[in-house]
């Protein structure tokens, strides 16, 4: 039996133009001709395509699109956002075209396996990794991100089982152990990293800069 992955697989610098995870996530809303309900589910994205479920009539179709930019695009519908919050779905078959305005659902409340330390390093690249995420709030946490010696913290986007900040990104599928990937100019290295363990409350609070 194939195992279908969740992993997304978005290069960083596609991220950078087209903040492509914007499209992630799970979109609902209603035709503007006849008010028919109509929700568009973008599971993952891996590279040029995504995992989706297309749901009209009562009935869902799931299967692979396309991503192109900022829009995907899954037999006669493609989906396109600029915000990660509103998104637009347009019909086009047969001559006959339809509009359909969408709003995302909150994700659901499984991402907390994602907060904590992860580090590890790869013997196929030499390259080590840490990636601290140190809240999860909705679709955004608060993370610290160590590559090449170099660390950087701000607000990465979350999606299920992955987290995107910048040009790195994290993902697990037990809470327990992970990957890594990250660019540097044009290369992207992958690093394995394991879940360490949780340190104490009581330890002292780091308040540098």
């Amino acid at each position: 039996m194939a195992i279908v992955q969740s992993t997304n697989q978005i290069s960083p610098a596609m991220e950078r133009v087209y903040h492509q995870s914007n499209l992630l996530g799970e979109w609902k809303g209603s035709w503007t001709a006849n008010n028919q309900a109509v929700s568009f589910k973008v599971v993952n994205i891996r590279g040029a395509q995504a995992t989706v479920e297309y749901t009209h009539h009562g009935r869902t179709e799931r299967g692979i699109g396309k991503v192109n930019g900022s829009t995907i695009d899954f037999g006669p519908v493609t989906l396109g956002t600029k915000n990660g919050k509103n998104a637009v779905l347009l019909f086009s078959a047969g001559g006959g075209k339809a509009t359909a305005m969408l709003e995302k659902q909150a994700p659901p409340a499984n991402e907390s396996n994602l907060t904590g330390s992860w580090a590890g390093y790869s013997a196929d690249n030499g390259k080590s990794a840490s990636f601290r995420v140190l809240a999860v709030k909705g679709n955004e946490a608060q993370v610290s991100v160590t590559t090449d010696g170099i660390t950087r913290q701000g607000i990465g986007i979350v999606y299920k089982n992955v987290i995107m900040f910048g040009q790195s990104q994290i993902s697990t599928n037990d809470g327990k152990s992970g990957t890594v990937i990250y660019q540097v100019g044009n290369k992207s290295f992958m690093v394995p990293v394991n879940k360490l363990p949780a340190v104490s409350t009581s330890s002292s609070v780091d308040r540098s800069a």
